[in-house]
């Protein structure tokens, strides 16, 4: 955490959230509105956006919250008690408010009805074993990129979503808070918010499988070791 006090770090995790929210959303409704019905070039514009944002939010934030902007992700770093859980907790809420501050922020913009229940359907096995394949990823990547090259792991989580936006059946949410706040958009990103606790299962499950592999993988070795 630097320099940086408890409230400066739970307020960038706020900021980030809704500004990954904002992009999202906005970006799914731009899309949409622009690409003619195509869903391809909508889901393309969608995804780049959000693979940029990712990387400067982090390049941003880091140095102040560690730039989480995840609930999965904090989870995480709490299981190997990297933050506490108390911080992990206030984390997560302030995650999850951030992300539908940054709903509102995106409706606001484009002119659309504030609050919203999505009727997009997302269900099924393939969408939850999708999600916990995204997240498992995801948070591979973190932690293994932090064990590495830790100036990569904004650029490695931003073009880790671009490619996982397209090679998972559920376009990669990844994110609880990311899923609350889709789920209160009846737009382009949206989910139904009766489809959302699953998504949040699978994401926090492929969380705890990504931590555990990290800790056999990794612990105990010197980077670029080999028996």
């Amino acid at each position: 955490m630097g320099r940086f006090s408890s409230t400066r770090a739970l307020f960038a995790e706020w900021l980030g959230t809704a500004l990954l929210l904002a992009t999202v959303i906005g970006s799914g409704i731009m899309a949409e509105r622009l690409a003619g019905g195509n869903v391809a070039i909508a889901l393309m514009a969608n995804t780049i956006a959000t693979g940029a944002i990712l990387v400067v939010l982090i390049t941003m934030l880091a140095p102040v919250s560690g730039a989480h902007l995840n609930p999965a992700v904090s989870l995480a770093f709490a299981l190997r008690r990297e933050i506490t859980w108390p911080r992990c907790g206030a984390y997560v809420i302030l995650q999850v408010l951030g992300g539908i501050a940054g709903m509102l922020a995106a409706h606001l913009m484009f002119e659309e009805p504030l609050w919203q229940l999505s009727q997009k359907i997302r269900t099924g096995g393939a969408q939850w074993f999708s999600e916990g394949i995204a997240t498992f990823g995801l948070v591979l990547t973190i932690l293994a990129t932090l064990r590495a090259r830790p100036a990569a792991v904004p650029m490695a989580v931003g073009l880790y979503i671009t490619a996982a936006y397209w090679f998972t059946a559920s376009t990669s949410f990844a994110n609880p808070a990311v899923t609350v706040a889709r789920s209160l958009t009846d737009t382009f990103s949206g989910i139904l918010p009766g489809h959302a606790p699953m998504f949040i299962a699978a994401q926090f499950a492929g969380s705890l499988v990504a931590v555990a592999v990290c800790a056999w993988l990794f612990t105990g070795d010197d980077p670029g070791r080999t028996e």
